[in-house]
Parts: structure tokens; C-alpha cells; sequence
């Protein structure tokens, strides 16, 4: 298996300018950063979010806020998909920007300083354009689709090969709605625990990406992912060398608007795609067992 980047992007519109774009994107979420840096540490205005655990506060509106204003006055004919305001201009655009204003809320929440801004742009519902901005230590990793993924500076981000002894360091993500009696998820997670040195766990995929990206971590399992907290660091990581494919072991399908069981993923050096592949195998022949111990387990109480 070799390094894959998605669907055969179509051509670029000329009258779009990549470049303006990325300015655009990455002067935005610096602003939004810069407003989480200031105001992290105040009243949050935190609520629920639904009844899946997730949490929205008011620093999620007001950097989203910021966000759009400038990706609108750029752009005012594009289509933006948004964290909180949803789905906002013309159905059918040609370019569509995700915007997630603060992936790490449920971090922010309880004082855990894990936390970025994410910015995608789709042509025709294919991602090729990402950055990433980290407020809490001022840096931003951003990628063009086939030209290379770059980090503060502009350094090249190519992950390190390198061996762990007591085996790779993995990071773990699902979608809000993956309960928590989800017996494949439950069988993944104790395959992969009980293969890696380290399962990281950080509620913001973004920065499991984007650590992927600089070769912190070997590889990353997404179950049931959410779709604005995903593109952004795709991009970044498959630009910078890492193979991205489903959990049957197909090349991913990158395409915003596909229903989120599709987006299940395995993301890791070309290298390590077999043996990762070899832990969803071995996690999918264990379900019927977590499913069976699962039905054991007392209630969790409220």
C-alpha cells in the first residue's frame, strides 16, 4: 500500500486563488486563537451540547463568529459548514470551508490546556486546503493538497521512521453519537490498548492529526468521526506522508457529506498500514465477545 490523498481532485478553478485562500484561513484562525487565548481562562458560558457528553461554550461562538466574518467577506459566494451555525450559503457551490472555532471544548472545560482552531476548504466536496492553529503554544500547521504540509517557520513536516520497543503510540477518536455500549468501539480500543505502548485520547482530533503529521505519534483510529473536526488535519497529514484508509482496509474516501459510519479511518506511515489493518481485524473477531461482556456490566448511574 502506498501513500494515499483521497479522490483525484478535479481541476483547481483559475479564478480561485489557493493562496489567498490559505492567507485567509490561517490570519483567521490565528484571530480566533487569539481570542480563546485571551478569554480561556474566564467565565466560559459553558452548557450541554446534546445528550452525547459533548459541551458548547461561548468562546465556541464568538471565535466561530470571527471566523466567518472573514471567510464570508473573502469569499461571499462559498458554502461554509460550521461547528455551531451549521450549514450556511448557496447548496450548491463549488467550494465549501469547515470551520471548527475550538476542537478540545470538553478540554477547555475542565482547565486542560488542549485545544485548536480548524479551517478546511473543499472543491466539490473534496478537501484541499487545511490549517490548524494551536493558541496555547502559538503554532499552525497548514497543507495545500499536492503541494506538501508545513508547520511553524514553513518546515516541511515529514514524520520521523522510527521503532518503539514497547510498541507504537496511537491516538483515538469517535463521533459524539458512538454510545458508550458500542461494542466494536469497545473492542477496538482494547486491541489497540493492549498492542501500543501509549492510546492518547485527547477529545481533539485535529491535534492528533496534527501530531501524526510531525511523527509524534505512529498512528490514529477514528471511529464514526465527526466531519468538521476531520478534513482540516487530512489534509496536513497525507500531505505530510501519511496513508489514510478505511477500517476495511480500503482507500478512504475523504468526501464531506457522506453519512459518519463512513468515516471510520486508519491513519499511520505507509509502512504501518498492514500491521494497524491487523488490529481492526483482530478487534472486528473479538465483537461478539465485548458485545457479551458489555450485556455483564452494571448501569452507568447519572
Amino acid at each position: 500500500m502506498g501513500v494515499l490523498h483521497g479522490p483525484t481532485v478535479p481541476a483547481l478553478d483559475p479564478d480561485l486563488d489557493l493562496g489567498l485562500a490559505e492567507r485567509v484561513a490561517v490570519d483567521a484562525a490565528h484571530a480566533a486563537g487569539a481570542l480563546l487565548d485571551r478569554r480561556a481562562c474566564g467565565d466560559l458560558g459553558l452548557r450541554s451540547k446534546g445528550t452525547a457528553g459533548d459541551v458548547l461554550s461561548d468562546l465556541d461562538l464568538s471565535a466561530e463568529r470571527l471566523i466567518l466574518r472573514r471567510i464570508r467577506a473573502a469569499f461571499p459566494g462559498h458554502r461554509i459548514i460550521a461547528e455551531e451555525a451549521g450549514v450556511l450559503g448557496p447548496a450548491n457551490a463549488t467550494w465549501t470551508w469547515l470551520v471548527d472555532p475550538l476542537d478540545g471544548t470538553n478540554n477547555l472545560a475542565v482547565a486542560l490546556p488542549t485545544y485548536v482552531v480548524g479551517i478546511a476548504l473543499c472543491r466539490d466536496r473534496i478537501p484541499v486546503l487545511g490549517v490548524v492553529h494551536d493558541p496555547v503554544t502559538g503554532g499552525t500547521w497548514q497543507a495545500t493538497r499536492g503541494a506538501g504540509a508545513f508547520g511553524p517557520d514553513h518546515q516541511a513536516l515529514r514524520p520521523p521512521l522510527r521503532q518503539h520497543p514497547a510498541g507504537p503510540l496511537l491516538a483515538w477518536t469517535q463521533g459524539y453519537s458512538v454510545p458508550r455500549d458500542d461494542p466494536t468501539a469497545g473492542a477496538l480500543k482494547i486491541v489497540l490498548e493492549s498492542a501500543a505502548r501509549r492510546v492518547f485520547q485527547l477529545w481533539t482530533p485535529l491535534l492528533s492529526l496534527v501530531m501524526l503529521a510531525r511523527g509524534d505519534i505512529d498512528g490514529m483510529v477514528g471511529y464514526h468521526a465527526e466531519e468538521v473536526d476531520l478534513p482540516a488535519g487530512a489534509v496536513i497529514a497525507t500531505e505530510a506522508g501519511v496513508a489514510l484508509y478505511g477500517l476495511d482496509g480500503a482507500p478512504f474516501d475523504e468526501r464531506i457529506g457522506r453519512p459518519q459510519i463512513d468515516r471510520s479511518f486508519v491513519a499511520c506511515r505507509p509502512d504501518r498500514v498492514e500491521h494497524l489493518l491487523g488490529l481492526v481485524r483482530t478487534a472486528e473477531r473479538i465483537v461478539p465477545d465485548v458485545k457479551e461482556l458489555l450485556t455483564r456490566l452494571p448501569a452507568c448511574p447519572p
